[in-house]
């Protein structure tokens, strides 16, 4: 079968307005119509006003989809953007993934088009919220990386302590532009992100786990950082295997003495760190066993 991103999804009732993305396997739906355009007064493009979701799309579906919704309206409802409509978000997302095997999907919900300004307007109906959607090409990780691990490198760049955006999946995001412009050493996979405090927080595209003992630890992220949907569902799952896990306060010296480090997000799943600042950890016994739970987890 055509993949409808080139045959302008004929199949579906979307309608096909404007000029294709830049992305050649790229599909674009603003406000259900097929375009690339968007309105230059919307408050995403001017203030990144929004948030942003990135799904994996596995054999026509979006995984974890519930999780993924329910951080996109929590997110939605600390920002005071009006609420989507999910039913019809929803029917989009259906029909953008049922026939692709594996994809990526991006979600980004905006405040709407707006007038110049910091203050929103009001929200009547002509000022809803715009949604976008996107379907791009699957990144081509190393298998490697989750069976053998990366190398973690450390970023210089710090991210903000803002408790009032903490944890936000927002569309600022020049913190984590910046810090992976640190590097193009092809070896390094990832870079970890400390706050302006010190604190380690992430990476600049995942969420942080070790292991130090018999526990499992994550940053606490209530001043900065992105609480991942992975993340989420991997402290859920600690307690099936019957590891104990905390949410608490991490700076390098917790990470170097790990005995094991992993990294999480929704694309990647977990990869394991098998070096960070000249130390090698080749121990991911507790790492290996978290990925094989989350394996059947997705594949239930």
């Amino acid at each position: 079968m055509k993949d409808p991103a080139t045959t302008g999804m004929s199949h579906t009732s979307f309608p096909v307005s404007g000029s294709e993305a830049r992305e050649p396997d790229a599909m674009i739906l603003i406000d259900g119509t097929r375009t690339s355009l968007i309105n230059v007064l919307d408050r995403g493009l001017q203030y990144g006003d929004g948030l942003f979701e990135t799904i994996a799309v596995v054999d026509g579906r979006p995984l974890l989809w519930e999780r993924h919704l329910e951080r996109l309206l929590s997110g939605c409802a600390r920002l005071g953007i009006p609420a989507v409509d999910t039913g019809l978000l929803t029917c989009e997302v259906m029909q953008m993934c049922r026939e692709h095997t594996q994809r990526v999907l991006k979600i980004i919900i905006t405040r709407g088009v707006g007038g110049r300004g910091y203050r929103p307007n009001q929200p009547v109906q002509e000022n809803m919220p715009t949604r976008i959607l996107s379907l791009h090409s699957w990144p081509e990780y190393p298998q490697e990386n989750a069976s053998q691990g990366i190398i973690l490198g450390l970023c210089t760049t710090r991210l903000g302590v803002n408790p009032a955006l903490a944890g936000i999946k927002h569309l600022n995001r020049l913190e984590q532009v910046l810090a992976r412009s640190e590097w193009n050493d092809p070896d390094i996979a990832e870079g970890l992100m400390l706050d302006s405090e010190g604190h380690v927080i992430e990476g600049t595209l995942s969420n942080l786990f070790i292991v130090s003992g018999e526990q499992l630890l994550t940053p606490d992220l209530s001043g900065s950082g992105v609480d991942g949907v992975m993340r989420g569902l991997i402290l859920d799952m600690a307690g099936a295997l019957s590891i104990p896990v905390r949410v608490t306060y991490l700076d390098l010296d917790d990470i170097k003495n790990a005995d094991e480090i992993f990294l999480c997000n929704t694309l990647i799943r977990i990869w394991p760190v098998r070096r960070f600042e000249g130390i090698d950890y080749d121990d991911f016994k507790v790492t290996h066993a978290i990925a094989a739970e989350l394996e059947k987890y997705i594949h239930a």
